[in-house]
């Protein structure tokens, strides 16, 4: 719904900029006020149920090796991540961790049929019950080896695992995992677009990050 109130709102302001230009020709002043009454109305709906949505929208934690879909284009849903496993260390190579390590386990994978996809500018982060953030120890990663970026492409009905980590400290509780995909445009579409998960106000999808091996370091 949301893919077709924004494209009916595209197109109601290009006729709504020919109208304007017919009327300033041809002098039609009922016309103007008729368009100029017609998108303020319009804008006001839209406004309505893109907040509306948001307000009413509920917060989903996913369970282990439940998926989140990803929609490129907003239409073809076919990129799908889940979290497959977590461990804890205090190191992991020559790092250590300030407070501890969290390993998760990722699963990307896709569905389609025919096209090869790929995820797009992945952000990954971990918030905590005081909504304090965590970004992904890239250096800590690095000693994990060799890893797949989230944004590798893959044939339809393949997949790929690959870890990332996060440095969390003693007092964070119920951590959760949120991940997002795509190129600042699409953050900024999506974010007027009704009953997207990142639309504004909108409530998010995370991943539950239970711990479910702790290992004293990882080499």
């Amino acid at each position: 719904m949301g893919v077709l109130l924004m494209l009916m709102t595209v197109g109601g302001v290009m006729a709504a900029i020919v109208l304007l230009f017919v009327s300033y020709l041809a002098k039609m002043t009922w016309l103007r006020t008729f368009v100029f009454g017609g998108v303020a109305v319009w804008f006001v709906f839209y406004a309505a149920m893109l907040i509306g949505f948001s307000i009413f929208s509920s917060e989903y934690v996913l369970a282990q090796n439940e998926p989140k879909e990803f929609c490129g284009f907003y239409i073809d849903c076919h990129m799908h991540t889940a979290v497959t496993g977590v461990r804890t260390a205090k190191t992991i190579g020559d790092r250590t961790a300030n407070g501890e390590f969290y390993i998760v386990k990722m699963k990307v994978f896709s569905d389609a049929k025919e096209t090869t996809l790929g995820l797009i500018t992945v952000d990954a982060k971990i918030l905590d019950d005081q909504k304090r953030a965590y970004q992904r120890d890239l250096a800590a990663e690095a000693n994990l080896g060799e890893q797949p970026p989230f944004e590798t492409k893959i044939a339809p009905a393949q997949s790929f695992e690959k870890e990332i980590v996060f440095d969390l400290p003693a007092d964070a509780k119920a951590p959760r995992l949120d991940l997002k995909e795509g190129y600042g445009i699409d953050h900024a579409i999506e974010a007027v677009l009704v009953d997207d998960e990142d639309s504004i106000f909108h409530k998010r999808n995370y991943f539950k990050i239970a711990q479910q091996t702790n290992i004293a370091g990882v080499k």
